[in-house]
């Protein structure tokens, strides 16, 4: 494909409720869309990097001065037959796999598209799998004011159709919490997610959690480590879930190696795009570990990117995917995306992502926006 021009939009967001994990409270999202024309076709890609290095060193601003500095340029410099070869193409860049993950999220949408499909057959037909139509799905939890508070808001979802909860902890909001929830809810799937808020020394604290017949602990422990879990893993009956600390198809597979975990979380922009996404879930799958798709608090864009890839076989357990009325009223997109009454999701089917953005809605929450086009060949 030859590109022709790339446009980022820095938006701001209101959430329709403040969201709370271990890193603070969540009122509004900022992010960057990236718009990609490349041979007459219009691609989208979103960027899960947040207005502060909390859940990673990544940023909006880093976002935007590392695609606007090197990694479009480097687009720019030669055609591009396919969005798997986007990782050779920005590996002179270290890190910042959320930035390359917004560009190449834009080049896969565009490559569907040009091969007549939808995201989610397009990724079926090179990686020669089959894909799903619905995705089962979660909705995440944040922090609530009080324990009771969160018997609500979990009852609330429930009522939704959400078939799995997951309710984020913090040191002195964690067990008196989930002993409460599996209480009131002693049939429904739970989990928690700990980003990275405890030490080993918290090991007691987990191991009185075994009893609660929890689907997981997502990542207790350091957001860079593997090697401490793979301590923790076997005082635990309950599966530990890796996230922050898995960056790479090398990284999933040296935690499986160690026995750090059970079960991996892919987030496509955590693992720098589509392509290391779908080699993680390889690895995993070869080594009978499930995976699931986490969420960002992604708009409609970077909802159906991920709906498409947790469309492969071996997402066998219930993925951060959300209805769009979970964090925004009105998403960017149209249709919104509604919870089915079987407690999933449906892929899109339309060609690539399967969404349309609507200009006015972007246009009301840009903050910021360039263009940059391709320089024409001298001569």
């Amino acid at each position: 494909m030859n590109i022709e021009r790339i446009e980022l939009f820095h938006i701001r967001l209101p959430l329709v409720a403040p969201f709370e994990t271990s890193f603070g409270v969540t009122t509004e999202r900022e992010s960057i869309l990236a718009r990609i024309v490349a041979d007459g076709v219009t691609g989208w890609g979103e960027s899960v990097a947040d207005a502060d290095p909390g859940y990673s060193y990544e940023t909006v601003t880093t976002n935007w001065h590392v695609m606007t500095g090197y990694l479009i340029p480097a687009l720019f410099s030669a055609p591009i037959a396919d969005p798997r070869e986007a990782p050779a193409r920005f590996s002179r860049v270290r890190g910042h796999n959320m930035a390359k993950a917004t560009l190449e999220a834009a080049l896969w949408d565009i490559a569907a598209q040009q091969a007549g499909l939808s995201l989610r057959d397009y990724i079926g037909k090179v990686t020669g799998r089959q894909m799903k139509d619905c995705v089962v799905v979660g909705v995440s939890i944040g922090i609530q004011p009080t324990t009771e508070k969160l018997l609500e808001r979990i009852a609330s979802f429930l009522q939704y159709g959400y078939l799995r909860i997951k309710m984020k902890i913090k040191p002195g909001r964690d067990l008196h919490d989930v002993r409460a929830a599996r209480a009131a809810f002693p049939d429904r799937m739970l989990m928690v997610d700990a980003n990275s808020a405890y030490t080993l020394k918290d090991a007691d604290l987990f191991r009185q959690m075994d009893d609660l017949n929890l689907l997981m602990i997502e990542q207790p422990l350091g957001y860079d480590d593997i090697y401490e879990h793979s301590k923790l893993q076997p005082q635990l009956k309950t599966p530990i879930c890796l996230d922050e600390s898995i960056h790479t198809p090398d990284h999933a597979r040296m935690a499986i190696e160690l026995g750090a975990c059970k079960i991996i979380n892919i987030k496509q922009g955590r693992v720098g795009g589509l392509t290391h996404a779908i080699a993680i879930h390889d690895v995993c799958e070869a080594c009978n570990v499930p995976v699931w798709c986490g969420g960002m608090l992604e708009t409609g864009v970077g909802r159906a990117l991920n709906l498409a890839l947790a469309a492969l076989p071996n997402f066998k357990l219930p993925s951060d995917l959300s209805a769009s009325n979970r964090y925004y009223d009105p998403d960017l997109i149209e249709p919104p995306f509604e919870i089915n009454a079987d407690g999933t999701l449906s892929v899109p089917a339309g060609s690539g992502l399967g969404v349309h953005l609507v200009p006015e809605r972007l246009r009301k929450v840009t903050l910021r926006h360039e263009a940059f086009s391709a320089q024409p060949s001298p001569g």
